[in-house]
């Protein structure tokens, strides 16, 4: 059985004049082997919960909530799943017993692949799929809404995160996501297609 993958909340990212931030992750549905898995829930509780009635879905369906990094843009609407798993690139939390990965999400085919310097502890999803290998890629690219998404591969590679705590270590997390995946859902902005060719 093919996994399924569907952005239910395109993230964006806003900064007015006086330098004000608002901001929420991109909200991914995964289904894998008969499990539902919502990666980064965002801050954005209504936008989610509209999304999540337009799949048919209630907060109490999902059985694990994955966090790419924990960075209150991606995980303040945790708090609508208190009855699922929580699990982010080390392991699954199961109420209070932590479950050490082995690079997958415990009974899926979801690979999680550490992907550090937006944050150190950042980590991405890869989910192979009927359309081809999808990358939720959290930060490892983002924009602010008023950029242009440029997405080939020198400019994937060279585009600043001011937020960035590692930008060597960036750069080595975006070229492994964009050897690996065929389509790419940032943390931030639309989801594109990999670029080639990578170095």
């Amino acid at each position: 059985m093919e996994s399924f993958v569907r952005v239910l909340a395109e993230g964006y990212a806003r900064r007015d004049a006086e330098g004000r931030i608002t901001a929420s992750s991109s909200a991914v549905l995964i289904v894998d082997s008969g499990k539902k898995i919502l990666a980064d829930p965002g801050a954005n509780s209504e936008l989610l919960l509209a999304a999540l009635r337009r799949e048919a879905l209630r907060p109490e369906d999902i059985d694990i909530v994955f966090l790419t990094h924990p960075h209150p843009d991606h995980f303040l609407s945790i708090s609508l799943f208190p009855g699922s798993a929580a699990c982010d690139g080390a392991f699954l939390y199961v109420h209070d017993e932590e479950i050490p990965l082995a690079g997958r999400i415990p009974e899926t085919s979801i690979e999680v692949v550490p992907t550090p310097g937006h944050a150190p502890d950042h980590a991405s999803l890869l989910v192979d799929a009927a359309e081809g290998c999808w990358a939720v890629a959290g930060d490892v690219f983002w924009w602010w809404d008023e950029e242009e998404q440029v997405t080939d591969a020198a400019s994937l590679l060279a585009h600043p995160d001011e937020l960035a705590n590692d930008p060597a270590l960036l750069r080595e997390s975006r070229l492994k996501l964009l050897r690996r995946a065929d389509i790419l859902i940032p943390g931030h902005g639309r989801v594109f297609r990999g670029a080639s060719p990578v170095p």
